[in-house]
């Protein structure tokens, strides 16, 4: 995590790096930056209570508390709180042993559904309709000492819904739709994202106060209940089955790649509704406004990934205009190499989606990384209507 303090001068802002789940060097560090606002991003601070840490010394945080991220810190917790809500989503057993992981398996049958129970920087997950593999999964977080959750495979297609919330009111952003497998036709392993468009004109246009109505007010109003009040950023993940839409995961941050087209195209000031989530003032914030057309991203990965991602390849072209980095680094010459598996994001907007994706691809194909990887069916299911919910 770095430290961000925007200079109204034009300037260009100071960046001071800090160990993200230092919950003490965060606190200094906004202290002694007099800071307004903080924003917790990652997850792992989070669930480590860094947003207890700093709203403790009065500084107004956008980020739920360390009990409150346990939505995503814990599946187990998540469905838990889904249940006593009465949240649709999967059904599911968590399991802690060779045997009970077998059972689950047995109960809800192919495709398997199996999950880390803990924070696994979204790639925890293995969908396979192979047993030997989804034991293989199971198996192998049981022996990190985490629990696994089977749920039920839940048929058709899936939308992130954020909603910035101040514990009781919650705003929601506009739906999007993301691709976690590696390969076009989702094929291959789950990812942390390969890309996303928003907005989505095949959804139903009630899904998002249905979602609302029967998703979110009755998990923050559960979440109050329980004393661990969620103030923040909740993620929703959906898919849009044949019942209607049920929970496929919460998660307590803006994640990626979908927010890389969520917020270009929001045209509200965010740090207002931040600070008024962050402040209990949420009602009192004016209505969210959204740009027209439409706006896609995709993820430009290193060799290897996600099993394995090389790192430390030169880079070019990423310094254009909508080419958002993630996994990059300056190298001691001076530079740009890649460091981490998701390198960078090609990000456009367009006055439709069709516009918006041509420029996103265009933009990939200007960025050289030695054996990079992309899929090149971001969006084109939407664009060809061939995006169904099922009725």
């Amino acid at each position: 995590m770095a430290s961000v303090r925007l200079a109204a001068t034009g300037a260009p802002p100071e960046l001071r790096p800090v160990d993200n789940n230092d919950s003490a060097a965060v606190t200094a560090l906004a202290v002694d930056m007099h800071a307004d606002l903080v924003v917790v991003g990652p997850e792992a601070p989070l669930v480590a209570g860094v947003a207890d840490a700093v709203r403790a010394k009065g500084i107004a945080v956008f980020g739920p508390s360390g009990a409150a991220a346990q939505l995503e810190g814990s599946k187990a917790v998540a469905k838990e709180v889904m249940v006593a809500a009465g949240v649709p989503t999967a059904d599911a057993h968590t399991c802690s042993t060779r045997a009970e992981l077998d059972a689950a398996l047995d109960t809800f049958g192919a495709p398997y559904v199996v999950k880390d129970d803990g924070l696994a920087a979204g790639k925890g997950v293995v969908v396979t309709h192979d047993r030997a593999v989804a034991v293989e999964h199971g198996a192998s977080v049981l022996a990190a000492g985490h629990r696994v959750v089977v749920e039920e495979y839940l048929a058709g297609p899936e939308v992130s819904l954020f909603v910035i919330t101040d514990g009781t009111v919650g705003r929601p952003l506009l739906p999007a739709q993301d691709f976690k497998r590696i390969g076009d036709g989702d094929t291959g392993p789950n990812t942390g994202g390969m890309g996303a468009y928003a907005p989505l004109d095949w959804a139903p246009p009630s899904l998002v106060d249905d979602v609302m109505a029967a998703v979110v007010e009755p998990t923050l109003a559960e979440m109050s209940r329980r004393g661990t009040p969620f103030a923040g950023l909740l993620y929703v993940g959906l898919a849009l089955t044949s019942g209607g839409p049920k929970v496929v995961e919460f998660n307590c941050r803006f994640g990626d790649p979908e927010t890389q087209v969520v917020l270009p195209m929001l045209a509200s000031p965010l740090a207002g509704v931040l600070y008024a989530a962050a402040t209990g003032t949420l009602s009192a914030a004016p209505p969210l406004v959204w740009r027209e057309g439409a706006a896609v991203t995709v993820v430009v990965a290193a060799d290897g990934y996600p099993a394995a991602p090389r790192t430390g390849d030169l880079i070019s072209g990423a310094d254009r205009p909508g080419v958002i980095h993630a996994g990059t680094r300056l190298a001691a010459d001076g530079s740009l190499v890649s460091s981490g598996g998701r390198v960078v994001c090609a990000t456009a907007t367009g006055v439709s989606l069709v516009a918006a994706r041509d420029d996103a691809y265009r933009l990939v194909d200007s960025i050289a990384l030695a054996g990079s990887q992309h899929r090149t069916d971001i969006a084109a299911a939407a664009i060809a209507g061939a995006v169904r919910v099922p009725g």
